[in-house]
C-alpha cells in the first residue's frame, strides 16, 4: 500500500496569465504568461493499492454525508464517458482515462483518508485530485514520472471533462514550495524559487459569491487578437506588466525583501482593478473583498494583500507582518465568518 498526499494551491501573482499565455499559438505577440505559485499545507491524504477495477473510497471526516464510493472496470470507453457526464467522479475518470490510453496500466483503489484543503475557493481542489489519481497510478505502475510529467497528464486528464482549467492549477504537484511558472502557447516552464527569509501567508474564503464561468468567458473576449482598447489594455497587464511584477515578486523572495513583497502585492491588484476588472464589472467589483483589503485591522496585521485565483468575491490572501500577525489575522478573519488559513515558506523548504 502507498501513501500519498497532494496539496491544493494558491497562485500569489500572476493569475489569469496562464490561459492568456496559451493563445500565444495564435498570436505570437502576445507575451507569455508568468506566475507564482505554491502549494499550501492542507490537502487531500489518501493510500493507494493495485485493484483489477478503478476505484475511488473515502474515510474522510470531511468529505462525510457529500461521498458516495466509486468503481469503474478499467475500460477506455467507460472511462471516457464518465468523465465527459457531470458526476462527482468525472476529474478522476479523466485521469484514469488517459493512464490508460497512454500507459496501459491497471486498476488502482484509491482511498481518502483526510481532506484539509477548502472546496471551491481557488485552491484548485479539482486539480489536487488529479494529480493524486495520476500519482496514484504513477507510483503503483512505476511509470517513474516526475512532478512535470503528473502534472501535465493531470491537466490532459480534467480537459477530459467538462472543466477548462489553467495550466497553473496542477502546479499542486510540486509540493508545498514556491515556483514561478512561464506559460508560452503549450509550453510550460517551472523554476524554483529560493526564499530568503520566511514569508507568513494568510489565505481566506470570503463566504461570498461570485461566477468564475463568467469572469473566463468575459475575460477571454480580449484574445487572441485585442479589439478595444480596453481589451488592449487587458493584454499588457496579464503580458507585459505581469512578467514585470512577477520578475520584482521573484527577486524580493530571493533577497529577503518581505515589506516590499507586500507591496507589491497591493500594487498587482491595482493593477489588476484598473486594467483587467472593467472587462466583467459585474463579478470583479468584489466589494468584500476591498473591504477587506482596506480593513484597518487586517491592513495594521499585514504589508498587503490581494485577490486569489480568478478573483472577484471568492478568496482572498495577505502578506502578515511576522508569526504573531498571522495567528492574530487568521483569528480575526475566522471571527469575521472567513474562514481563514496559514501558509508559512520557509528558507530551507527551497534548498
Amino acid at each position: 500500500m502507498t501513501r500519498l498526499f497532494v496539496p491544493g494551491r494558491l497562485c500569489l501573482f500572476g493569475e489569469h496569465s496562464d490561459w492568456a499565455g496559451k493563445y500565444r499559438s495564435m498570436n505570437a505577440k502576445i507575451v507569455p504568461g508568468a506566475a507564482i505559485v505554491t502549494g499550501i499545507e492542507q490537502g487531500i491524504f489518501a493510500t493507494a493499492r493495485k485493484s483489477k477495477m478503478f476505484v475511488v473510497t473515502s474515510s474522510a471526516p470531511e468529505l462525510e454525508g457529500v461521498w458516495k464510493d466509486f468503481s469503474c472496470p478499467m475500460e477506455l470507453p467507460k472511462l471516457k464517458e464518465i468523465a465527459r457526464s457531470d458526476m462527482f467522479f468525472s476529474y478522476c475518470a479523466g485521469v484514469a482515462s488517459y493512464m490508460l490510453e497512454w500507459y496501459n496500466v491497471g486498476g488502482v483503489h484509491i482511498h481518502l483518508d483526510r481532506m484539509d484543503m477548502p472546496m471551491k475557493s481557488g485552491l484548485s481542489s479539482s486539480a489536487a485530485i488529479c494529480v493524486l489519481v495520476c500519482r496514484a497510478f504513477n507510483q503503483i505502475y512505476k511509470l517513474n514520472l516526475n512532478p512535470m510529467g503528473e502534472m501535465n497528464i493531470a491537466y490532459w486528464g480534467e480537459l477530459r471533462t467538462s472543466s477548462r482549467c489553467g495550466r497553473l492549477d496542477q502546479a499542486c504537484a510540486f509540493g508545498v514550495r514556491p515556483v514561478k511558472m512561464t506559460f508560452d502557447a503549450e509550453d510550460v516552464e517551472v523554476q524554483d524559487i529560493r526564499v530568503k527569509k520566511a514569508l507568513y501567508w494568510v489565505f481566506a474564503n470570503l463566504n461570498a459569491q461570485k461566477d468564475t464561468i463568467r469572469i473566463l468567458a468575459d475575460l477571454n473576449k480580449g484574445y487572441p487578437f485585442a479589439e478595444t482598447e480596453m481589451e488592449k489594455q487587458e493584454q499588457w497587464a496579464l503580458g507585459e506588466r505581469n512578467q514585470e511584477i512577477i520578475d520584482k515578486a521573484v527577486e524580493y523572495m530571493e533577497e529577503g525583501k518581505v515589506e516590499e513583497l507586500g507591496k507589491l502585492m497591493t500594487h498587482a491588484q491595482n493593477v489588476f482593478d484598473e486594467y483587467v476588472a472593467p472587462l466583467c464589472p459585474s463579478q470583479l467589483k468584489a466589494p468584500k473583498m476591498h473591504a477587506v483589503l482596506m480593513d484597518p485591522k487586517v491592513q495594521r496585521l499585514t504589508y498587503g494583500g490581494k485577490g486569489v485565483g480568478s478573483q472577484g468575491d471568492g478568496s482572498i490572501q495577505f502578506l502578515a507582518r511576522n508569526e504573531e500577525c498571522q495567528a492574530a489575522l487568521v483569528e480575526y478573519l475566522n471571527s469575521l465568518d472567513m474562514p481563514a488559513y496559514k501558509l508559512t515558506i520557509k528558507p530551507h523548504n527551497n534548498l
